[in-house]
């Protein structure tokens, strides 16, 4: 049975949901899976100082398992990261075999230590402001993210933070 625009929609909002639990949770082999074999994925910022896009990460399927697999053998933040997607749009292609949609996104931060660990340790605050700007392939039922830009308005990010966002 064929599945309609409207039906396609809230599943790929359902998916944009997941991933962010997901990458909540540190379940990268889990959020990868939601991802085709041709998955790109990036984070860049428009600088007005330089005038041009800065990119903080960014590279294929291959990568992105590479660089999830190796997160705790770096010396990163662990101060736990929660992600707030609020789906704006989502546009299905009218042969039902793409997607893309905009998700406004905000990533709180809270802090489990650090030079003033006493102090901070505990408070919750904002990581970063941006949006998720996503493709998607369809096949039949299945839906995989084919692309996710990670669009940050906030460019300034601290050191230690290797996280896909």
């Amino acid at each position: 049975m064929a599945v309609n625009g409207a039906e396609t929609a809230e599943k790929i909002k359902s998916l944009i949901y997941k991933t962010c639990l997901y990458q909540d949770d540190c379940e990268w082999k889990n959020w990868l899976d939601l991802c085709s074999d041709d998955f790109n994925y990036y984070i860049r910022a428009y600088s007005p100082e330089i005038q041009k896009d800065m990119e903080y990460m960014g590279g294929p399927k291959e990568y992105m398992e590479s660089i999830t697999g190796q997160l705790r053998k770096h010396n990163i933040d662990d101060s736990p990261l929660k992600r707030h997607g609020i789906v704006y749009r989502v546009d299905v292609a009218d042969d039902n075999k793409s997607a893309t949609a905009v998700t406004s996104l905000t990533v709180f931060q809270t802090l489990l230590g650090g030079n003033s660990s006493h102090v901070d340790s505990g408070t919750t605050g904002i990581f970063l402001v941006g949006r998720y700007n996503d493709k998607f392939v369809i096949d039949g039922n299945d839906v995989k993210f084919i692309e996710r830009e990670v669009r940050l308005d906030t460019r300034r990010l601290d050191k230690g933070t290797h996280w896909p966002i």
